[in-house]
């Protein structure tokens, strides 16, 4: 039985060397959504506001399970698919050291510029009502610690999605340029909503860190720059 005209597209579409860049693109579309709407901490707070807040602080729980949503959603699913359907290593997609040695280079050559940055950060009204998302951190260093370990779960799911799963992954159907160029589309419009600042920073920040994780073959360097920053700027917000 034949398909109709309309819908040879679409199956063309899984065919061959279309069928990996495909279920890429569809995959992440589903996921990115999915954890914007249904991980966000906001979704937490409606459909479970009578949960035990953390520290008497109900932002706390909101903000790990978002973390949370976005390891599981943005990594581990992507993981699965890359080794269930592709049948494929995960050291292909940047779950590798290497070349650590240049990456390791990068990372302390850049840090005092996002430490910088971060700290700069303190005096953008949006930016300080925004982080942290987990308020409770903010009680002592000793909660900012928790909030640091939790915290690093959304960066290794996201770093893996966009610069792993998407720029990875794409860069055998529509060339490595293009690869990042859509890997900082999909990251950039998924921090709608944000300030401003941090937008067009998010821009930025994927084009440098696709080009290092091509660089070094890993999604290393470009992870514990993307946190260094992140919590270097809860910090800041904080206790300077």
């Amino acid at each position: 039985m034949s398909l109709p005209a309309w819908s040879r597209p679409l199956a063309d579409a899984f065919r061959g060397e279309r069928f990996k860049p495909t279920v890429i693109l569809l995959s992440s579309m589903v996921l990115m959504v999915t954890w914007k709407y249904l991980g966000a901490p906001g979704f937490f707070l409606e459909r479970f506001p009578a949960s035990t807040p953390l520290w008497d602080e109900p932002t706390a729980a909101a903000a790990i399970y978002s973390f949370v949503a976005c390891l599981v959603l943005l990594g581990v699913v992507p993981a699965l698919i890359v080794k269930g359907v592709f049948r494929e290593r995960l050291a292909d997609y940047g779950v590798q050291l290497g070349d650590g040695a240049f990456g390791m280079k990068a990372f302390l050559l850049l840090a005092p510029a996002f430490l910088l940055v971060a700290y700069l950060s303190i005096d953008d009204p949006g930016l300080v009502a925004e982080y942290p998302i987990n308020k409770g951190a903010c009680g002592s260093q000793a909660r900012f610690g928790f909030h640091t370990l939790t915290f690093l779960l959304f960066y290794v799911g996201w770093e893996f999605h966009f610069r792993g799963y998407l720029q990875f992954g794409l860069a055998g159907s529509m060339g490595k340029y293009n690869a990042v160029l859509v890997q900082v589309l999909a990251s950039c419009l998924l921090h709608i909503g944000k300030p401003g600042s941090e937008i067009y920073g998010s821009i930025l920040g994927g084009l440098l860190w696709g080009v290092l994780a091509f660089r070094t073959r890993s999604v290393l360097s470009g992870l514990l720059q993307h946190a260094l920053m992140g919590l270097a700027v809860d910090w800041f917000v904080c206790f300077a």
